[in-house]
């Protein structure tokens, strides 16, 4: 769904619409909520009514993913990714583990110190 295609389903479906926009987060930003919200109605057809929750629990997964760099296991991941599959974040941040920082900088140690590297 394009943004064009979200606005034309909620028109089209406005009790559901109504239905997603009470679960809106308090501190959820435009940009975050449109997403969210996006998620939620691409994917609420393969959910019954019993299973709402379990959708929007797996779509704060996907924005705290998304925009909050928030880490899950694999297996989850690839669950929400493929739900999401589509779904254009503009300017998303982009995050880097602890991992990839340290590897930094114990790159920039050895090239400043390259006699010491072995003491770090």
């Amino acid at each position: 769904m394009a943004a064009t295609d979200v606005q034309e389903f909620i028109q089209q479906n406005r009790a559901l619409a109504d239905q997603v926009e009470n679960h809106r987060g308090i501190s959820e930003t435009n940009k975050q909520w449109d997403a969210r919200r996006e998620f939620v109605l691409r994917n609420i057809n393969e959910f019954e009514e019993a299973q709402i929750d379990q959708l929007l629990a797996l779509s704060m997964v996907w924005a705290n993913n998304v925009f909050m760099g928030c880490r899950y296991n694999n297996e989850l991941l690839d669950k929400v990714n493929e739900m999401a599959d589509g779904i254009v974040v503009e300017d998303a941040p982009v995050f880097k583990t602890r991992e990839e920082i340290m590897k930094k900088v114990v790159r920039l140690k050895t090239s400043i110190f390259p006699t010491m590297h072995n003491m770090f």
